[in-house]
């Protein structure tokens, strides 16, 4: 797995379990299954591996989470991407809701 980059210029080992947790927690209490969550984990891996380079931005990985929340569960998603892209606008926040 590649060495994830934080936007401090910090790199940190990649955790599955840090991974994880941050996906039950936006999912918590929605109607989603463990295996639908080990189906996302493993797609966001492999995109990881697939990338073939050796460090991730924070961001990315965000992104890629964001992406797999969006396909099982909407509103997992907006939480998420309420707190990973900190908005500071609630037009910002509204045009996320929108395009979902």
């Amino acid at each position: 797995m590649p060495v994830v980059v934080k936007k401090d210029g910090a790199r940190v080992e990649f955790i599955p379990n840090k991974l994880r947790a941050s996906m039950q927690l936006a999912l918590r209490k929605r109607p989603v299954s463990v295996e639908q969550i080990d189906d996302a984990m493993e797609r966001v891996q492999e995109q990881l591996l697939a990338s073939a380079q050796r460090e991730v931005a924070s961001s990315r990985l965000g992104e890629l989470v964001m992406r797999e929340l969006k396909r099982i569960d909407k509103i997992a998603y907006v939480r998420f991407a309420s707190v990973y892209r900190s908005f500071e606008d609630v037009d910002e926040f509204r045009k996320l809701i929108r395009d979902i």
